[in-house]
C-alpha cells in the first residue's frame, strides 16, 4: 500500500510501504476512506515532537471501513464503517478505567502517527479497536465525521471543559484555526455572554465570525486587552483559551483573564513559554493543560447526528490520497490559503 512516511524534520514523502497486518487480537484492520491532516502533524515535522521516529506513518485522524478484525474484538466486523479516534484505550488500566484515556498505561493514549504507524495511509491498524473506533451514524457524512476524531473532542475537553465555561461567561479564545473554531463551536453549548476570537489573519477572523464568535480581534490591527476591558468594565475575560501552541499567545491568554479565572492551554507547544508568577500569583488564576481523553466523542457524535453542531463547514479543501504533498503545503500555509481543515480521501 501507499502511505505517508515521515523522514526527520522538514521531510515526508508519499511512497509504498508494507501492508498492515494483525498482530494482536484486540487490532482492526480499517480502510481508510477519508482522513486529514492536524496542525500537531506540523508540529512533527518542525521537529517538536521528537519521539516519532523517522520511517513513521504519519496521522491520527480517519474515517473508514473495516476489512478485518483480530479474535480479542467483539464490537466490530467486516465492513462497519468507523472513526478511528485520534487516542487508543486499552480499556483496563487505571486511567482508561476513569475516562482518562490520554494517560493510557496499557500502550495506548496518542500512539498513532506517533509511536506506531497512523493514518495518512491507504489502511491502518488500529490497536484496541474495540475501544479505540466509533460507528458512524448512517445520516453522518465523512465530512461531517472526521472532525470528531480529535478537533472537536480537543477543543470541547481541553479547552471548553477544563476552562468551565458557564452561562454568561465571556470566553476569549486565542488563535482562530481549527482548534479555535471548535472551541467556539462548543463554547456556544454553554451559553456564554460573548465569545471573543483574536487572530492575526483575517480570513479566519471571518471563519470565527461563522462559527459563532460574536466578537473578533485581529491583534495586529487592535490590542485585545483594550477591546476585553470595555467587554468586561475592565475585568478581563471569565475564561481564556490558547489555541495556537506560541509562547506568546500563552503568555497574551494568561494576560486577558480576570482575577478568579480560568485559562486553558489547548495549543501543542514546541517551546517553553514563561509563566509570569511574579504577576500573577496574586490573581487566584486556574490554569489547565491537557491531552484529549476522547471521552466526549460518544456525545459529541450525537449532538452532530441530530443537528446540533455543524462540523462541515470545517472542510475548506479536497484532495485524494495522493495529493498528501498539495493538501500538506495548502494546510501549512493557512493564512494565505484560507485553509481550515483538509480532507483526503479514496479514489474510486
Amino acid at each position: 500500500m501507499k502511505a505517508l512516511v515521515y523522514h526527520g524534520a522538514g521531510t515526508k514523502a508519499w511512497e509504498e510501504v508494507a501492508d498492515p497486518a494483525i498482530e494482536n487480537p484486540t487490532d482492526a484492520l480499517v480502510r481508510v476512506d477519508a482522513v486529514t491532516i492536524c496542525g500537531t502533524d506540523l508540529h512533527i515535522l518542525g521537529g517538536d515532537v521528537p519521539e516519532v521516529s523517522p520511517g513513521r506513518v504519519l496521522g491520527h485522524e480517519a474515517v473508514g471501513t473495516v476489512t478485518a478484525v483480530g479474535s480479542g474484538v467483539h464490537t466490530l466486523a467486516v465492513g462497519d464503517r468507523v472513526l478511528v479516534s485520534c487516542i487508543s484505550s486499552c480499556g483496563s488500566c487505571r486511567y482508561c478505567r476513569r475516562g482518562s484515556y490520554g494517560q493510557c498505561l496499557g500502550g495506548g493514549g496518542w500512539i498513532l502517527g506517533h509511536l506506531v504507524h497512523g493514518t495518512q495511509a491507504e489502511y491502518v491498524r488500529v490497536p484496541f479497536a474495540d475501544n479505540s473506533t466509533h460507528k458512524v451514524p448512517d445520516t453522518v457524512s465523512d465530512e461531517q465525521m472526521i472532525v470528531l476524531a480529535d478537533i472537536l473532542p480537543t477543543a470541547y475537553e481541553v479547552g471548553v471543559r477544563n476552562g468551565g465555561v458557564q452561562p454568561g461567561d465571556v470566553v476569549v479564545i486565542v488563535g482562530s484555526g481549527p482548534i479555535g473554531l471548535a472551541a467556539i463551536l462548543t463554547a456556544k453549548l454553554f451559553s456564554p455572554s460573548h465569545v471573543v476570537a483574536i487572530d492575526l489573519a483575517e480570513s479566519r477572523l471571518r471563519a470565527a465570525r461563522e462559527f459563532g464568535a460574536d466578537v473578533v480581534i485581529n491583534s495586529g490591527v487592535t490590542d485585545p486587552a483594550e477591546v476585553i476591558a470595555e467587554l468586561t468594565g475592565g475585568l478581563g475575560a471569565d475564561v481564556t483559551m490558547e489555541a495556537v501552541g506560541r509562547p506568546e499567545t500563552f503568555e497574551q491568554a494568561v494576560r486577558l483573564v480576570r482575577p478568579g479565572g480560568r485559562v486553558a492551554n489547548i495549543g501543542v507547544h514546541g517551546e517553553p513559554a514563561t509563566l509570569h508568577l511574579e504577576d500573577i500569583w496574586i490573581k487566584n488564576l486556574t490554569l489547565t493543560t491537557g491531552l484529549v481523553d476522547t471521552y466526549s466523542t460518544p456525545t459529541l457524535i450525537e449532538l452532530v447526528a441530530s443537528g446540533r453542531l455543524d462540523t462541515a463547514p470545517m472542510i475548506t479543501h479536497r484532495f485524494t490520497l495522493d495529493g498528501f504533498e498539495a493538501a500538506y503545503d495548502v494546510f501549512s500555509r493557512a493564512a494565505d490559503t484560507a485553509a481550515l481543515k483538509v480532507l483526503l480521501t479514496a479514489s474510486d
